[in-house]
């Protein structure tokens, strides 16, 4: 037998690789019920259900089947989404759909989501955080056809105004999350709108929204008792009348950012002491009108204290933190940045506290000149401290730091160490001075 009809016997009982697969899918298919194929193909993501959809035109219509695509997020591929990407996505799962994110996905208009919203009306969860061309249109027809959305992220989306939350305020009365971050046309007409139906909220996040003052807070404390976390970042129109109307109206409040909003005062972590005593996070950095005297208030009846942003609140000194190690046990992140008044004996309290010792994971003291390496002592007792920021604590040392990593082995340091200023005649005559930033 010649090399030829050699090779061709061979061929003729040599299975190929797809010979072998297609046996493989073809004894998948003979032993295993068409409802328990749908039920793995269920735990696929988008990318492997794509995959198996090749493997034949049987695969192709179980990966496809609405009922695998109930929950779809198209981050990885913002670049490449298009409007029939989700439109085509729409009409293949319709009432399955429940969740869908487009984070990101900046080439999406309001007609492919007037086609989702009319297909998909048991979403409940929609992800449109940074699609830049989307409009009210979009709120519009969600407000028409998405009657059970329960959470809705609409950040970094400029061009939705309080048309929008009108719409949402009369066709999504069950909504508990909303983000309107950055959403910099809406004013406190569009919450007085929300907040007119929309009672279940429990999560407002609407950081940058300039417009939104003290009017439209009382509004949604007003209306929505309900509220674990809110979230005012940059808010600078609001003042201590806001907080003191959410302490009245929202005692069950987890959390709450506050952070750049430089007209508050002690006066606001007094109302916050007196009305929201389940408080687990507090973040109000740049309020440099707060002072010990309200920190005191608030560690007094704010028990539950797991998380404080506290940086450039550059009027607090040692007094605060004693406070804070005498009745928040349970304490477990805390930034001190540009606290440019907190000493040694302040980290001392705070070290030596029971909170300290058992529970605080990660401390920010940046900038805090008056912080040496006695700090660091103070610290050795604190077995679950996971992370340090040190960047220009000019008194720090690298000794310091080595002792703190002797007894606390895994614990990650950050700090600022500038070289020694060279010589005069280095560099012509001109003195150099440089910051090297070192991960130790």
């Amino acid at each position: 037998m010649n090399s030829h009809n050699h090779f061709n016997h061979f061929n003729h009982h040599v299975k190929t690789r797809s010979d072998y697969f297609s046996d493989v899918e073809a004894a998948i298919n003979q032993k295993l019920p068409k409802e328990l194929l749908l039920r793995i193909f269920s735990f696929l993501d988008v990318v492997s259900l794509c995959r198996c959809a090749q493997v034949s035109k049987y695969w192709n219509v179980l990966a496809l089947d609405g009922s695998n695509w109930q929950r779809v997020d198209l981050f990885d591929f913002q670049t490449d989404v298009e409007g029939p990407v989700v439109e085509n996505i729409s009409k293949r799962c319709g009432g399955f759909l429940k969740s869908l994110s487009l984070r990101g996905c900046q080439s999406i208009t309001d007609t492919a989501l007037q086609t989702f919203a009319e297909q998909c009306r048991n979403i409940e969860v929609l992800n449109l955080n940074n699609c830049k061309k989307i409009t009210d249109l979009t709120c519009f027809s969600l407000g028409r056809h998405s009657q059970k959305l329960l959470k809705l992220i609409l950040s970094s989306c400029p061009d939705i105004t309080n048309n929008s939350l009108k719409a949402l305020s009369e066709g999504c009365r069950l909504l508990e999350y909303l983000d309107i971050s950055w959403c910099t046309a809406i004013t406190n007409d569009g919450i007085k709108a929300l907040t007119k139906s929309c009672s279940k909220l429990s999560v407002f996040i609407g950081r940058g929204c300039s417009l939104i003052g003290d009017e439209g807070i009382h509004h949604l404390a007003e209306h929505c008792p309900q509220l674990r976390r809110l979230n005012l970042q940059g808010c600078q129109l609001i003042t201590d009348e806001a907080i003191h109307v959410i302490s009245q109206k929202c005692h069950g409040l987890l959390f709450l950012c506050v952070s750049n909003c430089p007209r508050l005062t002690d006066t606001a972590l007094t109302a916050l002491g007196n009305g929201c005593h389940e408080l687990e996070t507090l973040e109000v950095a740049s309020c440099t009108h707060l002072t010990d005297n309200g920190f005191q208030a608030l560690a007094r009846n704010c028990h539950q204290l797991e998380k404080m942003d506290l940086e450039e609140c550059i009027q607090i000194t040692d007094t605060t933190l004693a406070h804070l190690a005498l009745y928040c046990n349970k304490l477990a992140a805390l930034s001190l940045s540009h606290c440019e008044l907190i000493t040694d004996e302040g980290i001392r309290q705070l070290g030596e506290s029971p909170c300290a010792i058992e529970h605080l994971e990660v401390l920010e003291l940046d900038n805090c000149p008056l912080v040496t390496d006695a700090s660091l002592e103070h610290l050795l007792g604190c077995q679950s401290l996971e992370r340090i920021e040190l960047y220009d604590c000019q008194l720090i040392t690298r000794a310091g730091i080595r002792r703190l990593r002797t007894r606390l082995p895994d614990i990650k340091v950050h700090a600022y160490f500038a070289p020694v200023t060279p010589p005069p005649s280095v560099g012509g005559g001109r003195q150099r001075y440089c910051k090297c930033c070192v991960i130790l």
